[in-house]
Order: structure tokens, then C-alpha cells, then sequence
């Protein structure tokens, strides 16, 4: 009887493009609109480079004169300032062992590309949620007291004097959209531990619509709601909630010169033999406005998920209103 291999169902170059676009569509943070999908930055992550520069004008800033007879006016410059992004690489490889379930399957490669890409969309959060943890970061100066970049889009509930104030609630929810004043409705997702969402749902806070096509999705104050454990929960039970604006985070998929995204492989001297499947990813995963530094990288190649939630490593760039990213320390009980 044959026995159907990794080998047999798998063709690399089918197999990638599948399963960076069905990554995209099982992200429920790219489905949120939190992050989006840019051709521009696919060309930056294709790069030899592992960083790049983004030049950008800085707006125009500063009072208009008033018009006087043979007074002349005073000519105003426009600055400039540069966003930074870096390429991230990844890799995995399974066994057999791991697939063997999905070659029994009538289109084995769809089955196979369809586990691969609902790891990696699980992955690709896990490397956001540690940049957010980098960005929202502090860090003490060899000189100096400790220094938080993003401070001014931190609402931090737990430095309340009552155990009541530190709890999340709606108000204190306005008041961390208040942050970017008369910017805030730029903010249209929420990403919060399932400990907050199940704290809010059981104060009748969290809401249940239907879209256009008829799928569920929930809401908090009209903004969408994306949940992940990753979300940072500190040891006294600190927990962090982060609001986005559309597009804050930018995603590029790249494929550099040298970059092989689906290798299969087979190891003939154990047992009958153990096929394996190896994809990687060359990607951009960008906070827009929030420059990547490279203070603290031991590899050219890559930084690790270590590096990206070193608040070092990131410093912002951008005006505080065109930051679309504010985060909320606070409890879930009192």
C-alpha cells in the first residue's frame, strides 16, 4: 500500500503564497484593522537590509502673521524626522509525526497549509504583543531616572489612591481615549486578556454585532475586540489593555535574496524513516511612527522576541496625535 509523504503533497512554491495569505485572513488583528497589510512595506521586508529608514516632513507648526504695510515677513522652515522599521525572520519545522492527521485528508496540502498558517497568525500576535510590550516600556539611563517613552499614552489606573479606581471600567476608558484629545476617534480596536474581556462582559460592557455578511464580532464602546492571553499581566494582577487606530501597526511579507520560505526534508535512518517540513517568514511588523532603534540586537540577522519588548529599542517619532496606540494598566478586581 503506498504511503502518501510530506514529500508528495507539498510544492514550495504553491505551498508559501498560500499560506502567507491565509496567515492574513486567520489574524484577527489584521481582520480588526489594527494591522494592515502594506505593498510597500512588502518591498522593504524583501530588502537586503534588516533595517529601514523612512524619511518623513514633519507638519507645519508655528502662528500666521499679521499682514502690515512694509513689514516683511519672517520665512519658516519645515523639519524632518526618519520612522524606522526592521525585518523580523522566523522559522519552524515539524516532523511527520506532527502532520500525519492532515495526509489523510482529501486536499492534504490545503489541510497542512491551513495548520501552518493558524500557527503562524498565533505566532505573528505573540511578536506584536511583545513590540507593544517594548514600546509601552521604561527603561533607567546609566545617568538618570527611569525614562518611558510612550508615557503620555499610558492611562495607569493602578496609581489611584482606592482599590475602586484601579479597576477598568467605562469612564476610565474615555479617559484613556482622551489621551489623543481631539484625535481619539481614530481609535477602533481593543486588544484585552480574556481576564479583562470576561471582567467587562459580566458588567454587560461588552456588545455582540453582526456585520454586513452576517459574522460575530464583539465590541467595547463601538470598538472591535480582539482577545489574546499574551497581554501582559504582571505578578500584583497589573493588567494591560491596548487601543489601536486603524493601520497603526503595518505588515509587510517579504522574500530576500537568499530567503528559502518551504524546504522539505527527510531523515532516511530513523525508524521507516521521518519526513519534515521547515517554513519560514521574513516580515515587517511596524508600530507606525515608533521607531526601531536597534539599541539592544546580539544579531545582524534578526532580533529576538527578547529584543523587540526591550523598551530600548523602540522611540517614538511621530507627533502624540498622529500615535495611534494607547494602553491601559489597571486591575479586574478590586
Amino acid at each position: 500500500m503506498p504511503v502518501t509523504k510530506i514529500s508528495d503533497v507539498i510544492v514550495p512554491e504553491l505551498f508559501n503564497p498560500y499560506v502567507i495569505n491565509r496567515t492574513m485572513e486567520l489574524s484577527a488583528l489584521l481582520q480588526c484593522g489594527i494591522v494592515v497589510n502594506n505593498a510597500e512595506f512588502d518591498r522593504l521586508a524583501s530588502e537586503a537590509a534588516r533595517t529601514h529608514n523612512m524619511p518623513f516632513f514633519e507638519d507645519l507648526s508655528g502662528d500666521s502673521e499679521p499682514t502690515l504695510e512694509d513689514v516683511k515677513m519672517t520665512p519658516a522652515k519645515i523639519g524632518s524626522n526618519k520612522d524606522v522599521s526592521t525585518t523580523i525572520l522566523r522559522q519552524k519545522m515539524w516532523g511527520s509525526s506532527n502532520l500525519a492527521a492532515s495526509l489523510a485528508g482529501s486536499d492534504p496540502m490545503k489541510a497542512i497549509g491551513d495548520l501552518v498558517a493558524a500557527y503562524w497568525a498565533r505566532d505573528m500576535q505573540k511578536e506584536l504583543i511583545a513590540i507593544l510590550h517594548g514600546i509601552f516600556g521604561a527603561y533607567t539611563p546609566e545617568s538618570g531616572s527611569a525614562v518611558t517613552p510612550m508615557e503620555d499614552h499610558i492611562l495607569d489606573l493602578t496609581k489611584a489612591t482606592k482599590a475602586e479606581g484601579k479597576i477598568i471600567s467605562a469612564s476610565a476608558f474615555i479617559d484613556a481615549c482622551q489621551l489623543l484629545g481631539d484625535a481619539q476617534s481614530q481609535l477602533s480596536g481593543v486588544v484585552m486578556h480574556s481576564a479583562t474581556k470576561s471582567y467587562l462582559k459580566k458588567k454587560n460592557l461588552i456588545a455582540t454585532e453582526r456585520d454586513s455578511v452576517g459574522v460575530e464580532f464583539e465590541t467595547y464602546q463601538d470598538r472591535k475586540v480582539t482577545v489574546d492571553d499574551g497581554c501582559p499581566v504582571d505578578k500584583d494582577g497589573t493588567y494591560t489593555t491596548y487601543l489601536f487606530g486603524n493601520g497603526a501597526i503595518a505588515l509587510g511579507n517579504g522574500s530576500p535574496v537568499g530567503h528559502v520560505a518551504t524546504e522539505i526534508d527527510r531523515d532516511k535512518q530513523t525508524g521507516g524513516g521521518v519526513d519534515y517540513l521547515i517554513n519560514r517568514k521574513a516580515f515587517i511588523l511596524h508600530p507606525r511612527g515608533i521607531a526601531y532603534t536597534g539599541a539592544v540586537r546580539e544579531h545582524v540577522e534578526t532580533p529576538t522576541r527578547e529584543e523587540l519588548q526591550n523598551a530600548l529599542n523602540w522611540n517614538p517619532v511621530y507627533e502624540k496625535k498622529q500615535l495611534r496606540i494607547v494602553a491601559i494598566r489597571h486591575k479586574v478586581a478590586a
